[in-house]
């Protein structure tokens, strides 16, 4: 059997070196892209769903949204009904790089789509959608504490 995560496991690092490289020249470095995204489509987002959207701890999270706020692409708010709550925004200079994301993301999709028929790649988004899915489940498990069995 064809080692399938060792297969997505490049395919995501080869992504995200380019992603880092081409958005270097706009301060955007190690994967803060992804949440500058996630941000711009979820205005008001809170940190800890942030987190959950993109699989990472909160740790993780709480250095790329301090690094995202620090140069200005994005600002955190005060929740008008609770305090203790900060909402995320991007800021015009999120807003203005966002495009350029997403259109690094759909040329990126369709390079890795070259070759394959509309039903293949059809049938590709649904099997990596029922891996992810099968993924999460664990990703919850673990993150509760939980052990795996092996």
């Amino acid at each position: 059997m064809k080692d399938i995560l060792r297969e997505i496991g490049m395919i995501a690092r080869a992504l995200d070196s380019i992603s880092n490289i081409e958005f270097k020249a706009h301060d955007l470095t190690k994967g803060q892209y992804l949440y500058l995204v996630r941000i711009c489509e979820n205005p008001g987002i809170i940190q800890e769903k942030l987190a959950e959207m993109i699989k990472v701890d909160r740790t993780s999270a709480a250095r790329a949204v301090e690094k995202l706020e620090k140069n200005n692409f994005i600002v955190k708010e005060a929740d008008p009904d609770n305090k203790k709550i900060r909402r995320i925004f991007p800021t015009d200079k999120g807003s203005e790089i966002y495009p350029f994301i997403i259109k690094e993301h759909e040329y990126s999709n369709q390079i890795a789509l070259q070759g394959l028929s509309d039903q293949e790649a059809e049938i590709l988004a649904v099997a990596l959608e029922k891996v992810r899915n099968n993924i999460e489940k664990d990703w919850e498990s673990v993150k509760k504490g939980h052990k795996r069995v092996y």
